[in-house]
């Protein structure tokens, strides 16, 4: 008899997040549970193997590493901007930060 797992699968988006709970079998792979939410029919811009990087718990893994029992898959969107170009721009131009990335109080 075939065991199962219980796993969640998240895709970040700038509004709110994507939750997707699945039952998959046991040794199924992080592709698999991506492939088994729905997301890349909903989501037609994520690509597993190029822009977006995938994680289990903040954790970057390969899209065919197994999972275990509870795990929450993570599709990362890809960044923006590189936050050391950012920081390096700020500096130069003179601005200063306070801890946080805010602006600084006068």
């Amino acid at each position: 008899m075939a065991e199962f797992i219980h796993v969640e699968v998240v895709y970040a988006l700038p509004q709110r997040p994507e939750l997707v709970q699945l039952q998959l079998e046991e040794g199924a792979t992080v592709r698999r549970a991506v492939e088994a939410s729905g997301l890349l029919q909903k989501y037609p811009d994520i690509e597993l193997d190029g822009r977006n990087k995938l994680g289990i718990f903040a954790r970057l893994v390969k899209p065919d590493a197994v999972l275990r029992d509870r795990d929450r898959v993570e599709i990362y969107r890809p960044l923006i901007a590189d936050p050391k170009a950012v920081r390096k721009k700020r500096a130069d131009e003179g601005k200063v930060m306070k801890k946080g990335g805010g602006p600084a109080a006068e």
